[in-house]
């Protein structure tokens, strides 16, 4: 069995959703051998990220950078995890308020100092929240599940 590990602050119902939409794709019914584990980037230490086969980040914009959650986790796994998880596939989800440029890059530099290995583009969504969004959250958690269980990741 593989693990997939998605981690994502959700400090509003409407985040929760997005959180969801992803874990539901993840754990698609056609999907047996991955197990999906969604936690808070606080509940979330380095054995968590160095059990995991594949990542998926989720992070809302707060003062273009990403949430606050999700760096008290990057500085809390990074050098425990350093050297030891390069190549570890991820995705990322971003929730912005104007254009989710500044989550996105910061999650990206941080990843990219990892040495993690970006599966498919980020998905970035902004504005207000729209029902649109869900679906391809959902097919992003079922494609990295997908994946993972193909073993293509």
């Amino acid at each position: 069995m593989s693990t997939l590990l998605i981690i994502s602050h959700a400090p509003s119902p409407n985040t929760r959703r997005l959180n969801k939409a992803v874990a539901i794709g993840a754990r698609h019914e056609s999907i047996e051998g991955v197990i999906v584990d969604l936690r808070s980037p606080f509940e979330t230490n380095a054995e968590h990220v160095l059990d995991a086969d594949a990542i998926i980040l989720g992070t809302t914009e707060n003062f273009g950078y990403m949430n606050g959650a999700l760096k008290d986790f990057f500085e809390r796994i990074y050098y425990p995890c350093l050297e030891k998880t390069e190549g570890l596939p991820y995705a990322l989800f971003v929730k912005g308020g104007l254009d989710g440029t500044g989550a996105r890059i910061s999650v990206e530099k941080i990843v990219g100092g990892l040495r993690w290995k970006a599966v498919q583009e980020p998905l970035v969504m902004t504005g207000d929240f729209q029902e649109t969004w869900l679906e391809p959250l959902s097919d992003l958690g079922m494609a990295m599940a997908a994946g993972l269980e193909a073993g293509i990741f």
